[in-house]
């Protein structure tokens, strides 16, 4: 099933390139705003599940293109984001040490909606395409064996990132934690339609160019092994999100007007736009391609406020 929030906030299931109104059917759950709903809604999915499917079957629906695509998950209690977490297309000779960080909740928006590149001294703004977990019931030390009963299903994720902030060794929260700097959507997708999470292509563009182009088959700690390792170390909610990382071969500075699209197998396509009113530009190579001419990660700016002549 595949489920979003649309126009003003009403619940929805995917009907093919239609959107079903299904908010009457979850009008019982107790809510004072669409995060509420819909981590109660995933908390006892169960109990909900056979109404969403009758009130999808009985309604036509509207066209998804004729709606405002709003964030599945409005504001979760925790973004995890595994760091590092990729063999870069096998040329790493052996995974990095399993790492994370939080993403503030405040950073999310979702389909259609604009990145913002505020006026801070960045080396360079990047987005980071990764498939994201979304957590179905309360997870505390949590052992890998079981840690896919744990998963409600799956969700395009885009990390955005302000490079080369200062202090350099203490620049996470300021990297990532912006607001508009974690894009998800365009729906969640309940774990049953994905039979193998570790074997999907995960492509981004921007203006229609592909940039990242990998499958999480090239993961180095799989998604049980990193649920386990999280929620040894905090509990994990209905409704949180655990973004996997992702190959950082592909990455590229993002601009002023770009239009950015995120394709993970099977989790539609999420549309996300640029802006910087500053207008500072970036060389439009990626990291692999400045590795290839033996120069070091990210772009640095070429234009614009901070350019170093």
């Amino acid at each position: 099933m595949k489920i979003l929030f649309f126009d003003d906030y009403k619940l929805g299931v995917v009907k093919g390139d239609n959107v079903v109104d299904v908010t009457q059917a979850v009008s019982d759950i107790p809510r004072l705003g669409p995060h509420d709903l819909i981590n109660g809604l995933i908390e006892k999915f169960s109990d909900y599940r056979t109404k969403l499917e009758a009130a999808a079957a009985a309604g036509t629906g509207v066209p998804l293109s004729s709606v405002k695509i709003r964030p599945p998950l409005p504001r979760p209690i925790n973004i995890d984001c595994m760091a590092v977490n990729y063999m870069e297309d096998g040329t790493k000779s052996e995974p990095s040490p399993i790492n994370a960080f939080h993403k503030s909740p405040s950073s999310i928006i979702g389909d259609g909606d604009t990145m913002v590149f505020t006026d801070i001294p960045a080396i360079s703004f990047e987005g980071e395409a990764e498939i994201a977990v979304v957590i179905g019931k309360r997870a505390s030390n949590v052992k890998a064996a079981q840690a896919m009963d744990y998963i409600f299903g799956y969700v395009n994720f885009i990390d955005g990132s302000a490079r080369g902030l200062l202090p350099s060794n203490n620049t996470f929260f300021q990297m990532k934690s912006r607001e508009t700097f974690g894009p998800i959507g365009p729906y969640l997708v309940t774990a049953d339609e994905i039979s193998d999470p570790h074997n999907l292509q995960v492509r981004l563009w921007v203006n229609g160019g592909l940039k990242q182009n990998y499958n999480t088959s090239d993961m180095a700690h799989n998604i049980p092994k990193c649920i386990e390792w999280v929620t040894s170390i905090h509990t994990l909610h209905p409704g949180d999100i655990l973004a996997m990382g992702t190959n950082h071969r592909g990455l590229s500075s993002f601009h002023d007007g770009d239009k950015i699209e995120l394709e993970v197998d099977g989790l539609g396509r999420l549309h996300v736009n640029c802006r910087d009113e500053l207008k500072r530009t970036w060389a439009r190579e990626t990291r692999l391609e400045r590795a290839q001419k033996g120069l070091p990660g990210p772009s640095q700016q070429l234009t614009g406020k901070y350019a170093k002549t």
